[in-house]
């Protein structure tokens, strides 16, 4: 199986073959795992958005148009069902305040509702950029991909990376200016 390639396994599965599909995540599965879990940043929520993603996958290979490899058509999807999960979670999260742990160094509740402020409003801000856009600020400066990187993943031209990442950094800090510091 290993000499078959991505597109040949992805057609198999989408013709019936289960295996191909097994062989296929089987090959993929600790790349397509990272990729969940360094969007959900959560075990839990990234076991789930993976599993969402191979459903995904099976359900929608028929129509794969091939206009980028198989790795990253897959890459993609993994990566919105990462973002799907965020949002289901922000607005079912029920999980309990913690409490006040005296082992820790001094940090004042400002600080913790700060830091919560913070990534709610940093969470809500990627939810303004466009799809192509935001993939390209998560790949290059929450993921640390280079340019080039990011360009294969998402099937892109370097050129194209740059200017989303560009376009999408100057939307961003249109709408969190509200936490610049003017001290």
């Amino acid at each position: 199986m290993e000499a078959v390639s991505d597109a040949d396994l992805l057609r198999a599965g989408a013709r019936g073959d289960g295996e191909a599909f097994g062989e296929l995540f089987d090959r993929h599965q600790k790349y397509l795992w990272a990729v969940a879990l360094r969007t959900t940043g959560d075990l839990d929520d990234a076991a789930d958005a993976l599993q969402e993603a191979y459903v995904s996958i099976i359900r929608t290979a028929a129509r794969f148009r091939a206009d980028a490899s198989v790795l990253c058509w897959m890459h993609r999807i993994v990566v919105n069902s990462g973002f799907d999960r965020i949002r289901r979670r922000r607005h079912h999260d029920t999980s309990p305040l913690p409490e006040r742990d005296d082992t820790l160094p001094d940090r004042s509740e400002a600080d913790f509702t700060d830091n919560i402020d913070l990534r709610l409003s940093i969470g809500r801000a990627l939810d303004v950029l466009p799809a192509g856009q935001r993939d390209a600020i998560i790949a290059v400066d929450f993921e640390g991909r280079s340019v080039d990187e990011t360009a294969e993943l998402l099937g892109i031209a370097p050129g194209t990376v740059k200017s989303r990442c560009a376009r999408g950094r100057l939307k961003l800090a249109l709408v969190l200016g509200h936490l610049r510091d003017d001290d």
